[in-house]
């Protein structure tokens, strides 16, 4: 059985995937609440979700790798997030496995694991 990473189209198609959402984030206006909780340069976040999420899918554990354990919610601790950062995170996911142009199947079988995820990292009410 495949993984999500093969699934996916391997390294090439995570960093575009990373690249499609956080420019997404960076030019639309609707993504501003979100992207306003990154620095002004994207680049180490793009890094960084691209290495999580290589392992996050199943293929080579880059984050754990030079990081340690993602310990995610703790890490995301210092930064406000209500359902409606929640909710534009996953909407520009969404948007940029839209643009990618995945699989049905496998988008949506991404859809639900990123919701659980994002909606793990609410540290605030509203």
């Amino acid at each position: 059985m495949q993984t999500h990473y093969e699934r996916i189209g391997g390294e090439e198609v995570v960093r575009k995937l990373v690249d499609r959402f956080y420019d997404l984030m960076d030019q639309q206006q609707n993504f501003q609440d979100i992207r306003e909780l990154h620095a002004k340069s994207l680049k180490a976040s793009r890094e960084k979700l691209f290495m999580f999420l290589s392992g996050w899918l199943g293929g080579p554990q880059l984050y754990v790798e030079k990081y340690g354990h993602p310990r995610l919610r703790q890490r995301h601790l210092p930064f406000a997030i209500s359902e409606l950062e929640r909710d534009q995170w996953m909407t520009c996911m969404i948007q940029a496995m839209q643009d990618l142009g995945l699989e049905e199947d496998l988008s949506e079988e991404l859809k639900r694991a990123f919701w659980k995820t994002a909606d793990f990292m609410r540290n605030k009410e509203g």
